[in-house]
């Protein structure tokens, strides 16, 4: 493996690193367990952008420093119980209020947005808990793994949340309505293998692998046809939202174009030689 390049990310509180073409982001934390700060909202999102421009990097991996992956939203800063707690009075000062408010966690979100929509493929690493709207940025990638000891804790019903950072959208896409709704009013822990289970999580691994597992598994997918696994994410994404006759549409303009790339005519040359060889070692 070689040798992490640091990145450069303006704050203390996320660290970035690219490794065998893995953009890789560390929400770090760890005495707080990792729980948003206002810095990371700036921070993760420019993060991504950027690697998500950058021809270099073939996939992202978002994960947690210490034995947390993200604790969801600081509490005890008072953040919380700003954004929920307007000040009563005149009706119409309220709802400007909430207005307000609700486009500041809107647009604090906007990394969830661009983990599920960015055309690389994005994997969250869980070491540890994944709360509330940690949770959400954790299902916001396209494939997780997780520690035996991870969690994940939706955490809003019982401080009289409703939710927030996609949560419920993700949720209800990955399970079905039915259970989603169960687990969030519930707001039971889903340990790993539940998790696995559950299909929230692709791979479960020991704790002390999870690091090495995690980069060699997005190491892999960097290292593979790029081009095409942005059509094939499309395709996906299409897949929740349009109808088949025009999914098969855009399907199949993905499939043209992939097919006028250097990565496919690599390929397909690749595929032809070890054909002969397999032809004449049978001979």
């Amino acid at each position: 493996m070689t040798s992490p390049h640091p990145i450069e990310t303006g704050t203390d509180t996320v660290l970035a690193e690219v490794v065998e073409g893995v953009g890789v982001i560390t929400l770090n934390r760890p005495e707080r367990r990792n729980a948003l700060h206002a810095e990371m909202y700036v921070a993760v999102p420019r993060l991504l952008e950027r690697f998500g421009s950058d021809d270099a990097i073939g996939s992202v991996l978002i994960t947690g420093s210490g034995n947390a992956f993200c604790a969801g939203g600081d509490v005890r800063d008072g953040n919380s119980a700003k954004q929920s707690s307007p000040d009563q009075g005149d009706a119409v000062d309220v709802e400007d209020k909430v207005r307000a408010q609700s486009a500041q966690l809107a647009d604090n979100a906007r990394m969830v947005t661009l983990l599920h929509r960015m055309p690389k493929v994005t994997i969250a690493a869980l070491p540890g808990a994944a709360v509330g709207a940690g949770m959400s940025i954790a299902l916001a990638a396209d494939l997780r793994i997780a520690a035996r000891s991870a969690r994940l804790i939706p955490g809003w019903s019982k401080l009289a949340f409703s939710g927030d950072f996609g949560g419920a959208w993700f949720l209800t896409r990955l399970l079905g309505p039915s259970k989603a709704l169960e687990l969030l009013i519930a707001d039971e822990p889903v340990d790993a293998e539940t998790g696995q289970r559950l299909g929230l999580f692709n791979r479960v691994v020991d704790d002390a692998d999870l690091r090495d597992s995690a980069i060699r598994w997005a190491a892999q997918i960097a290292a593979g046809p790029t081009s095409a696994f942005a059509g094939t994410k499309a395709n996906v994404l299409d897949a929740h939202c349009l109808p088949l006759e025009q999914a098969l549409l855009s399907e199949s303009e993905r499939m043209v174009r992939s097919g006028m790339t250097a990565e496919h005519r690599a390929a397909v040359k690749a595929w032809l030689a070890a054909a002969a060889a397999r032809s004449g070692a049978r001979s």
